[in-house]
């Protein structure tokens, strides 16, 4: 990314650390995001929600309707990338404990 592109990028992000509901945060990203791009950016959650359980390939597919790259891609960030699918995971599980 380029310095501009990463800038913008901090921009949202701290745009979206402001955000305080559930209603805020499903308003914010009905106007940021195509219908198309949240069913992607779901999906994609989805998946690492159900590979961090333990499901195999078949039954994420199966389930969610990914292609095994996107699934691949989701397992290979989830276990090799910045952290980001560990974080939530994690923070999503102590919140129901």
């Amino acid at each position: 990314m380029t310095r501009k592109h990463l800038e913008e990028a901090e921009h949202l992000f701290r745009a979206i650390l402001k955000l305080q509901t559930l209603e805020e945060c499903e308003a914010f990203f009905d106007d940021l995001c195509t219908i198309k791009e949240m069913q992607d950016l779901s999906q994609r959650f989805d998946v690492a929600r159900m590979l961090d359980e333990g499901k195999n390939y078949q039954e994420i597919s199966r389930s969610t309707g990914a292609s095994t790259a996107t699934i691949c891609r989701v397992n290979k960030c989830l276990n090799y990338g910045s952290q980001g699918y560990r974080t939530i995971l994690d923070r999503l599980k102590n919140q129901e404990e």
